[in-house]
């Protein structure tokens, strides 16, 4: 899994396609522990072993349901076994990467003063944090503070005014991460 950077939700990892160039559902593994047999998507599992099926090419995909348009040939006799994250998996990171910052230029911009306190303030809280974490929790509570006021009509304003998909984009994040982020804002909502 890859994590993003600025774009909340929008977690990478490689996917995978057959021959036909349909997309294989979850692999079932029995662990031998009781009725819940576990099913998994990582992509080294779809070697044709067993009854897993054979992928031949591999593709980034994300959290959000986009999936990359360029697809990479899998050799599955340079995937080590054991190890097979030491795989080039590169080629669909970098599309996914490609995708986040599309994601994260198509967000609402922070203004420039805002993103310029918002820097000194993070350095500030690491200069100061390691010898005096009593005062970086008392900082904390003052943003908190912030955020309860602020965020609270923010999120009531844009849910009233925008649409879930809408207020998702200006975040830069998925629909479920806006819609967590809200719920967090708008206490009085969800009480």
């Amino acid at each position: 899994m890859w994590e993003p950077d600025g774009a909340e939700g929008h977690v990478g990892k490689v996917g995978v396609l057959l021959d036909d160039g349909s997309v294989p559902g979850p692999v079932y593994i029995d662990m031998g522990s009781g009725g819940h047999v576990p099913a998994f998507t990582d992509w080294w599992l779809y070697n044709g072993s067993g009854r897993r099926p054979l992928a031949s090419r591999m593709r980034a995909v994300c959290a959000c349901g986009w999936s990359g348009a360029a697809t990479y040939p899998i050799d599955w006799k340079r995937v080590e076994e054991d190890e097979p994250h030491h795989y080039d998996t590169s080629g669909p990171e970098r599309d996914w990467e490609c995708h986040t910052r599309d994601v994260v230029a198509g967000a609402v911009p922070v203004p420039e003063d805002i993103a310029h306190l918002i820097s000194q303030l993070r350095q500030r809280l690491d200069e100061i944090g390691a010898s005096d974490p009593l005062t970086v929790l008392r900082i904390m509570g003052e943003l908190d503070s912030i955020v309860d006021t602020e965020g609270d009509y923010a999120a009531r304003e844009a849910s009233r005014t925008h649409t879930d998909q809408q207020i998702a984009a200006a975040l830069g994040s998925t629909e479920k991460a806006a819609a967590a982020r809200l719920r967090r804002y708008d206490r009085h909502r969800y009480i």
